[in-house]
């Protein structure tokens, strides 16, 4: 597995792996699959260790986190900028008022949703998004290409109201 990632209030990106298999069609933007279910619960469960409240699951977070994933697996790009959009560009498109915002992506061939997060919380930017005490909010969404590679987002959020 390789990892990196970009500081800022953007994290970087974290390749992990899922077994490769036919391309799904993505799931309508109002649902949750029991794998983005799977991996908010996992991201919660590494805040409650360390006495944060969950995040809560916002719908627009998660439209804008599952149109990203959606552009880097038709694409076949790990990238927090593509087509010119920044994740806070994502997050202004759906209507979302922010003070702080940050974004995790992943690249998933052949993995679990643990060994996601493992990897999540094995890099420091990743963690810190993870673990920000002033993020009460976020969007998580997975998108898997032609090829069975899954292409994750989570979108991180303090909200500004």
């Amino acid at each position: 597995m390789r990892y990196a990632a970009v500081p800022l209030l953007l994290a970087g990106f974290v390749a992990a792996a899922v077994p490769a298999q036919e391309k799904k069609e993505p799931p309508p933007p109002d649902r949750v699959t029991e794998e983005e279910k799977a991996l908010v619960d996992l991201v919660n469960k590494e805040r409650e260790k360390e006495k944060l409240p969950p995040l809560k699951s916002d719908a627009r977070l998660r439209k804008a986190a599952r149109g990203h994933s959606e552009n880097m697996a038709k694409q076949g790009k790990l990238e927090h900028v593509l087509d010119g959009k920044t994740p806070g560009n994502r997050v202004d498109a759906v209507s979302y008022d922010f003070v702080r915002l940050g974004e995790n992506i992943a690249y998933n061939d052949s993995g679990t949703p643990e060994e996601v997060v493992k990897g999540w919380m094995d890099s420091k930017a990743h963690r810190d998004n993870i673990l920000k005490k002033e993020f009460k909010e976020t969007g998580l969404a997975v998108a898997t290409d032609g090829k069975g590679v899954k292409y994750i987002t989570q979108v991180f959020a303090a909200p500004a109201r």
